[in-house]
């Protein structure tokens, strides 16, 4: 197969600035998924695609390929993933460089290992998959969540059947992690989404689902790293 490994980094960011290259246990933010992508057992191209210089000149230190600066029009805060990818791929087609299996690695989930990717991998050919998306448990059950008036009154905030229950009697519920998305290309091209039918899960735990946009997420990161 011929793998891409796609990891987007973009310049800016407001809930915590300049977190792609922020060190994180002795190396930039960035440099975790880089390694990871580049010591998995299936071996592929490993791009970081920016609009930041100098991401782009620490993605190159630490092995991947950076293309030209990404356009501004793809670097907004409200620019989807996807949009990047599939522009992409749409360059690369043009070079006549096509790949079989996209495999998107966000730079904010660090803790992601290589292990992870090969298992995500073996996920998706044993289960003859269209795709492949992690997930972890979630950290607060959502049956004990749900919206408040104006009045913040909080009468039928609890379903019936979730009263009185405690966390083992309910049943499991799994969040998207934001660590792997792994997919065919023509899936990706087709239905320009990780998600559908024919897309498997792969469980993460949690300790190493840790997704950082904030002081808060980067502190938890480093006691997992320190650990």
């Amino acid at each position: 197969m011929k793998i891409l490994y796609f990891i987007p980094a973009r310049g800016g960011s407001k809930g915590l600035p300049g977190k792609n290259i922020k060190e994180l246990g002795g190396k930039p933010l960035i440099a975790h998924s880089i390694e990871a992508a580049l010591k998995a057992e299936h071996k592929g191209k490993v791009v970081v695609s920016t609009d930041d210089a100098q991401i782009a000149a620490i993605a190159k230190q630490f092995g991947a390929e950076v293309p030209a600066l990404r356009p501004k029009n793809l670097a907004e805060d409200s620019t989807p993933t996807m949009d990047v990818l599939l522009h992409f791929l749409e360059a690369e087609s043009k070079n006549n460089n096509t790949y079989d299996v996209v495999v998107l690695l966000q730079p904010t989930s660090p803790l992601r290992s290589k292990e992870d990717i090969d298992n995500a991998f073996m996920a998706f050919e044993k289960n003859n998959a269209a795709a492949v998306v992690s997930v972890c448990e979630c950290d607060h059950h959502p049956l004990w969540a749900n919206e408040l008036p104006e009045n913040l009154s909080m009468k039928g905030f609890l379903k019936k059947e979730v009263a009185g229950k405690n966390r083992q009697q309910l049943p499991k519920y799994y969040m998207l992690n934001g660590a792997i998305y792994l997919a065919k290309t023509d899936h990706i091209l087709s239905q320009k989404n990780f998600l559908g039918d024919d897309t498997t899960a792969y469980v993460m735990p949690r300790e190493r689902s840790v997704d950082i946009d904030s002081e808060a997420d980067f502190v938890l990161a480093e006691y997992y790293i320190s650990k």
